[in-house]
């Protein structure tokens, strides 16, 4: 396995949320470190904490010479993308809110990536998102705000959350199938385990330690088959 470079978000960044630091840190063990290790080749990571597609667009495109010098991207968006302004939506909970990346966005932004990843000459390869913990990912992002307000938004479940989360993921399984290109379904093994709670950090969204040896090891097999 070589040549690779990684075009993602927080998830491929590494990022996770220290417990007893009570901040987001980059965990040394994470996926992307693990394989390397485990192959002895360097990935070339670009993922950036906090990206949205939009900004992976950016980075690509600052990349570009690098990136085109690697057979396989692995690109792995839209945990940014799906989220809401909570803060608005504790305030104003009957109003519309707009994802931060609507989804009709996010498909026109990845099909952008992955045109111009196959015109640069590396081969895209897409990752799913690790399926989120929807209860303390409410409670996280409804700390100091109105929570009664944001549940009436959601319809008073939050399942409204797993459910948006989900169509993201889609997106991401019907643009493979569009360009039928490979996708590594990293979101598999943690539901193959029923109750993954264990595997999220208190966020309710980030894999924590664990989640980043799980999804390690689902990739070990997927990379070592690559032509």
């Amino acid at each position: 396995m070589t040549d690779i470079c990684v075009l993602g978000d927080s998830i491929s960044k590494g990022i996770v949320f220290d417990d007893l630091k009570e901040r987001y840190a980059v965990l040394n063990d994470n996926f992307i470190s693990l394989l390397q290790r485990e192959f002895g080749t360097k990935i070339k990571n670009f993922a950036s904490f906090g990206a949205t597609i939009t900004k992976g667009l950016r980075i690509f495109e600052e990349r570009y010479s690098s990136i085109k010098s690697h057979k396989y991207t692995l690109i792995e968006f839209g945990g940014n993308d799906c989220n809401f302004n909570w803060e608005q939506i504790s305030v104003m909970p009957n109003a519309e809110h707009l994802a931060k990346t609507p989804l009709s966005k996010f498909k026109a932004t990845y099909e952008d990536i992955i045109e111009k990843t196959m015109y640069a000459g590396s081969r895209p390869i897409l990752l799913t998102l690790p399926p989120l913990e929807r209860n303390r990912f409410f409670e996280w992002v409804s700390r100091d705000l109105n929570k009664d307000n944001i549940m009436k938004y959601m319809g008073g479940s939050t399942i409204f959350i797993e459910r948006w989360h989900s169509s993201y993921n889609e997106m991401i399984l019907e643009l493979a199938d569009e360009y039928g290109i490979q996708v590594f379904d990293i979101r598999k093994p943690f539901l193959e385990l029923g109750d993954y709670s264990n595997y999220i950090c208190i966020d309710g969204m980030h894999p924590n330690a664990a989640g980043h040896k799980l999804i390690a090891k689902y990739l070990r097999e997927e990379l070592a088959a690559l032509e």
